[in-house]
C-alpha cells in the first residue's frame, strides 16, 4: 500500500468512523475499489487508534473525570464489602455507602451496562458475518438502513434524560444499537445517536454518550484481535509503516474535526442529507455486488 492509498483510508476512517455513514461499510467499499481488500488487520487497528486519540482529545475533560470517578466507585465497592464481612461478625455499626452518588459516576456505570450487550453481540457477529472482507450486499443493505435510521432520527425532538436522569433500561438499549451497528454498512454512530434520540435523550448528551462510549467498543475489539497481529497475514510489508503511520494520523485529524462537526449536525437537524447520502451509496454497493 503507497502512501496516497494510506492517506485515502485515513480520511475515509476519520470520516466515517464520526460521521453517520458507516467507516466499516466505506473501507469495504473503498478496499474493493482500489483492490485493497487484502489491506491488513496492522493497518486497520492503526486507523482506529487514531479515530480514539481524537474521541480522547474533544472528550478529555469528560473522559478524565469519568476515569477518577470510575476508581472512586471500585473504591466505595471495595468499602462496602468490607462492611457487609464486618456486620456479619458483628464488628461494624456503620452504613454502607452510595455508590452512584454524582452525574460521572451515574454516567460511567451507564457507559458500563451499554458495553456488555454491545461485546457479546459483536462476538456473535463476528462469527457470522466475515467482518475483514465483508460482502458488499451486507454492506450495501446495512446502508440502507442506516438511511432509514437517520431520516427518522431527524424527525425526533430533543428529550430530557442527561447523565443525571438516563436510566439503565436506556443504557442496555443503546448497548444493544451500538452491538447490531458492529455489521459493516451499519454506522454505529447513526445508530446510536437514532436510538438514545428515540429514548429522550439530549441532543448534545447523546452525541457525548456515543463517542465517549465508543472508547470500550472499540478497544475491546482491538484488543481481541491483537493476537492475529503477529500472523503472517497481518499486511504490515517492509517499508509500510511510515504509511501506515501518516494514515493514523490523518484518521485521528479528520475524525477530531467531524466530532466537532457531529455536534452542530445534531443540533441543526441535519441527518436527512447523510440519510440521501446512504441511500445512494447503498444502492451503488448492492449494484456493485452484482457487477464487480
Amino acid at each position: 500500500m503507497d502512501l496516497l492509498q494510506a492517506i485515502i483510508l485515513g480520511v475515509i476512517q476519520g470520516v466515517a468512523e464520526f460521521l453517520p455513514i458507516s467507516s466499516s461499510g466505506h473501507l469495504a467499499i473503498a478496499k474493493k475499489f482500489f483492490g485493497l481488500a487484502d489491506v491488513g488487520l496492522t493497518f486497520d487497528l492503526m486507523l482506529h487508534f487514531g479515530t480514539l486519540v481524537a474521541v480522547f482529545v474533544v472528550y478529555w475533560k469528560d473522559i478524565w473525570e469519568l476515569i477518577k470517578e470510575g476508581v472512586m466507585i471500585i473504591r466505595d465497592i471495595c468499602i462496602n464489602v468490607g462492611r457487609y464481612f464486618k456486620k456479619k461478625s458483628g464488628n461494624e455499626e456503620k452504613g454502607y455507602i452510595k455508590v452512584v452518588s454524582t452525574p460521572y459516576r451515574r454516567f460511567v456505570m451507564l457507559i458500563i451496562v451499554s458495553t456488555i450487550p454491545t461485546g457479546v453481540i459483536g462476538l456473535l457477529f463476528k462469527k457470522i458475518f466475515n467482518m475483514d472482507n465483508p460482502s458488499l450486499l451486507v454492506v450495501g443493505l446495512s446502508l440502507l438502513i442506516t438511511a432509514c435510521l437517520l431520516y427518522l432520527a431527524d424527525e425526533m425532538p430533543s428529550g430530557r434524560k442527561n447523565e443525571k436522569n438516563a436510566g439503565f433500561k436506556d443504557a442496555v438499549i443503546v448497548g444493544i444499537s451500538q452491538g447490531i451497528a458492529t455489521l459493516p454498512g451499519l454506522s454505529r454512530s447513526g445508530t446510536t445517536i437514532a436510538t438514545e434520540m428515540f429514548c429522550g435523550f439530549e441532543k448534545s448528551f447523546a452525541v457525548k454518550y456515543t463517542f465517549i462510549m465508543s472508547i470500550p467498543a472499540i478497544l475491546g475489539a482491538n484488543i481481541l484481535d491483537v493476537k492475529d497481529l503477529f500472523g503472517p497475514d497481518n499486511g504490515l510489508a517492509k517499508g509500510e509503516l511510515f504509511n501506515y503511520f501518516i494514515g493514523t494520523v490523518v484518521a485521528g485529524v479528520v475524525g477530531y474535526i467531524c466530532i466537532k462537526t457531529m455536534l452542530v449536525i445534531v443540533k441543526k437537524k441535519k441527518f436527512k442529507y447523510f440519510s440521501y447520502y446512504c441511500l445512494a451509496v447503498g444502492v451503488i454497493a448492492i449494484a456493485a455486488n452484482f457487477i464487480m
